[in-house]
């Protein structure tokens, strides 16, 4: 028989501890008298019983000198009772928590978990995490194992519960994991390099990073095809820039640097315009339908300059309106994840598959952070893979749960805490902040407040949109809140990307989405590290038809892998690729086959509803279209569209209410 006293003031609680189980439990005084410290007043209670029984002081005695004494806490006047009567004791560290509901659980460093200035023992710290849980409510199954293996891990309530509702933030007790950065070691020097002097003169640049010398080992200044996969700042762009000029210069033609959007459009030809002076840069993004100030950017236009920086579609729009690009040298695809975007995937692959057909010599080299599978990819694309995902500077990934109340005070504390300090380069630490909508963008960037921050997001005016870039860039903001829409946009060099939300509108964000926003944070030239902070909201839910809880989804992204590009294309996508395919090649069926045989995508035989349809006819080895299917090229539509359109108009007069019909549809669509 064991007995394990736990001494307390004005009474003493002994336990009778057999074979791991209390048997029963005692209260007793110890009290001096003129022999020294006696016992008084012992009760006793078997387990499972509510009231305790007085007991003779005497049988207590005959208890201890039978049994094995165990004290957890050093207490003089028991010690000195034990002494005299020459009864034997030692010490023993138990869970406090455990004693309250009478049991006894002895602390050993697997099972003792640090909380508070006290340890107590594994399964009560579990216990004490639900019961936190509890308070925020929603928390699920998934977020609630994850805070439970952290706990294994860590040891350490204290740092779990950092994470779940912070009211000191400690950024130390919210730490996911942390991304190491890889040394980078000696590389060419550019002066070295078979390369024309004016580029050498003008690029700005040194020696290689580890990334630039691996693709150019692998063939990049010999015109071979390339799918350069690296992280965030990693130098994919140079790589670029490297081959086109070299390919400009040597004569082999013109440079297409295509990318997602306008924003960054605009700022890769402001940075290439400076760059490479002695070289015509100019600018195709598409023809606004608004004719104002704000969309009239003065630049060069031309088609014929050494590079052509562009959106995809504005150079898909030359193509399937029956242009040609002149001769092409190099094509450069930024961003080529957005493959795998569901509504522009296809385009993106179309027009990729029409670049080949029309500059069937030009070198291809397509640049992204995030792939899932990139060997695959590379093998669909023809193109040699060019993989070095070793971050240039480290990462910390910070997750937090907390209420969306709680959201916008903390991320203006964290947005403060950053800007307040400086890099080993003399650089101050500026935020990101994504947030799920153009409103929420306002709140949050009002609620920084101090004119430290601003939103950014498609609905401002490119005027707009550029000042809040020049004053990001001159390190006049601590913050820009934008939608996760544009993380693929604008460069900012943020050192701390926080996610306010893990939704695009109202459909939680894939691996691939997250991991380029995440890769955001830290650049080489201006941070010793960068952070990332997900903000998750137990039992939070942006569509009605998901089973996942926002701080479920964050564990996903964060733990999780990118699948593989490997689209499949209905009838409304494979019909609009078809018609912008076969202006391209001006009908012929064989080569028509051929431009869709190359496309990463698999398409559906689209051409027999289209000829049934009468949008196309077929003449022997010739593709005829007619009107219709003209406008289905040039304006980015497919079949289903199409009979939407003819059917609206028989319903309404107005264009725009034919077309604020069909742009509603989407919304729509998702909810489903």
């Amino acid at each position: 028989m064991r007995l394990v006293v736990n001494p307390q003031r004005g009474s003493h609680r002994v336990f009778f501890y057999d074979h791991d189980l209390v048997s029963g439990t005692g209260i007793v005084e110890i009290v001096k008298t003129g022999k020294g410290f006696r016992p008084k007043n012992y009760k006793y209670k078997p387990a499972g019983k509510r009231q305790y029984k007085n007991i003779p002081s005497k049988e207590l005695i005959s208890l201890l000198r039978r049994s094995k004494i165990y004290l957890t806490v050093p207490d003089k006047g028991f010690e000195s009772f034990l002494s005299d009567l020459q009864i034997p004791f030692k010490y023993i560290t138990v869970c406090r928590t455990c004693l309250i509901e009478d049991r006894i659980t002895p602390l050993k460093q697997k099972n003792s978990v640090t909380y508070g200035r006290e340890k107590i023992c594994l399964d009560c710290a579990k216990k004490e995490l639900r019961r936190e849980l509890g308070y925020i409510g929603g928390a699920g199954t998934l977020s609630s194992e994850h805070l439970e293996r952290l706990l294994e891990l860590y040891m350490d309530l204290n740092r779990v519960l950092g994470m779940v509702q912070p009211d000191h933030l400690d950024m130390s007790k919210t730490l996911f994991d942390r991304l190491e950065a890889h040394a980078i070691s000696k590389t060419f020097s550019i002066g070295d390099l078979p390369l024309p002097d004016l580029l050498k003169k003008n690029c700005e640049v040194e020696h290689l990073m580890p990334v630039q010398q691996l693709s150019v080992e692998n063939g990049l200044l010999e015109g071979k095809d390339q799918l350069i996969v690296a992280a965030t700042a990693s130098g994919k762009t140079f790589i670029g820039e490297m081959a086109g000029v070299n390919n400009y210069l040597k004569n082999r033609g013109n440079t297409l640097f295509l990318v997602p959007l306008v924003a960054l459009a605009n700022q890769k030809y402001s940075r290439f315009t400076k760059k490479y002076s002695f070289l015509d840069v100019s600018l195709k993004t598409g023809v606004s339908r608004l004719n104002i100030p704000e969309t009239r950017v003065k630049a060069n236009r031309s088609m014929d300059s050494a590079v052509i920086v562009g959106t995809y579609e504005g150079i898909d729009h030359i193509l399937r309106s029956g242009k040609t690009l002149g001769k092409i040298g190099t094509v450069v695809i930024d961003e080529v994840q957005t493959l795998e975007e569901p509504e522009r995937g296809h385009r993106v692959d179309g027009l990729i598959s029409r670049l080949k057909f029309v500059a069937p010599h030009a070198q291809f080299l397509y640049l992204s952070a995030t792939i899932g599978f990139p060997h695959l990819l590379a093998g669909k694309l023809n193109a040699c893979l060019i993989e070095y995902m070793e971050r240039p500077v480290p990462l910390e990934r910070h997750l937090i749960f907390v209420n969306r109340g709680e959201k916008v005070r903390l991320i203006k504390r964290m947005v403060s805490t950053e800007y307040k300090t400086k890099s080993s380069k003399g650089y101050r630490g500026q935020s990101i902040v994504f947030t799920y909508s153009r409103s929420r963008c306002h709140e949050v960037a009002d609620a920084i407040g101090g004119g430290k921050a601003a939103p950014y997001h498609a609905g401002l005016t490119a005027k707009e949109r550029r000042e809040v870039e020049v004053k990001f860039e001159k390190g006049e903001l601590a913050a820009v809140v934008t939608t996760a829409a544009l993380a693929a946009g604008v460069d900012f060099p943020a050192s701390q990307v926080i996610f306010d939300s893990l939704a695009m509108g109202i459909e939680w964000l894939t691996v691939q989405e997250f991991c380029q926003m995440m890769g955001r944070a830290g650049r080489p030239d201006f941070h010793d590290t960068g952070r990332v902070v997900v903000l998750a909201e137990p039992g939070a839910t942006y569509c009605r038809d998901s089973k996942l809880t926002e701080e479920e989804v964050a564990i996903n992204l964060l733990k999780g892998e990118m699948e593989e590009v490997s689209p499949v294309y209905d009838d409304e996508e494979s019909s609009e690729e078809v018609v912008a395919s076969s202006i391209v090649c001006r009908g012929d069926l064989d080569n028509l086959e051929r431009i869709s045989r190359s496309m990463v995508g698999e398409m559906v035989d689209i051409l027999p509803l289209l000829k049934e349809r009468k949008i196309v006819r077929v003449e022997g080895k010739k593709v005829i279209l007619t009107p219709a299917a003209k406008v289905m090229a040039e304006h980015f539509i497919g079949i289903n569209t199409y009979d939407k359109i003819l059917s609206l108009i028989n319903l309404k007069d107005n264009p725009l209410d034919i077309l604020a019909e069909i742009e509603c549809e989407e919304p729509e669509k998702k909810q489903k």
